[in-house]
């Protein structure tokens, strides 16, 4: 298991233009939706500037693509051309490849995050303490690892013609009705409380409470590790499905 670690971490390190947009399309994003907004101006029914709330979210979703499209696409990509075949006939246990993929995964997203912040900060005046930056890296690096769960699932589900539209569905749903794009509180009601159970709303919070000097809530937290478990041990549970029928 470790050494199919190493080689997926090495691999994306070496996938130099899914690195490349992973890295500048989330900060692209925010200079684009947060470069005209008011620093001063705030999320309705919140305390949240515009740009903190927008560099949260887009740090967020940042990670969320790395992970996400990176697996899926890839996985679908490896069973069709029979690598995942020839690592079943190792003792790899189906835990050990996912954790595999999301540790690949992950690796892309730390860049991602710290680049949105460092733009966020220099380009809107972002300011926050120490113990924030670093409480903030972790806390949206760590909630990635959802997303590449999930991310390793879809890639078992989907057939390599079909992986990227319902990659793509799932992407922008979740990051729209999650709140990556624009607050929630600007939904209808209803559409607030199905927001309130979504990983990705969960996810974008836990970030948005520490830019307000709090904990991150245990509701959303106990949310993502829901998820978490969810997600991995449907990956796994696909994958040695997928062995049997070898």
């Amino acid at each position: 298991m470790n050494t199919l670690i190493k080689l997926e971490i090495t691999r994306a390190l070496r996938n130099k233009k899914f690195m490349f947009f992973s890295v500048i399309y989330p900060s692209a994003l925010f200079l684009m939706i947060a470069g005209t907004q008011d620093s001063t101006k705030k999320v309705p029914h919140t305390h949240l500037t515009m740009p903190a709330f927008y560099m949260v979210a887009m740090a967020s979703f940042g990670a969320l693509t790395a992970v996400l499209m990176g697996n899926s696409e890839r996985i679908a990509k490896e069973r069709e051309k029979g690598w995942v075949r020839q690592l079943r006939l190792t003792p790899l246990p189906g835990r050990g490849y996912v954790l595999a993929k999301i540790a690949g995964a992950a690796v892309v997203t730390l860049p991602s995050i710290v680049i949105v912040f460092a733009v966020a900060a220099s380009a809107k005046g972002v300011r926050l303490e120490t113990w924030q930056w670093l409480a903030l890296t972790g806390s949206i690096w760590a909630g990635s690892l959802v997303f590449a769960a999930l991310g390793v699932a879809i890639g078992y589900v989907a057939s390599g013609d079909a992986v990227r539209p319902v990659t793509m569905i799932l992407y922008f749903g979740l990051s729209i009705l999650g709140g990556l794009w624009m607050p929630t509180t600007v939904y209808p009601q209803w559409l607030q409380n199905i927001a309130q159970w979504l990983p990705t709303h969960a996810y974008a919070a836990l970030g948005q409470a520490i830019e307000l000097g709090n904990s991150p809530h245990l509701k959303d937290v106990a949310i993502l590790g829901a998820y978490f478990l969810l997600f991995a041990g449907g990956a796994a549970w696909l994958y040695r499905k997928d062995t049997l029928k070898a």
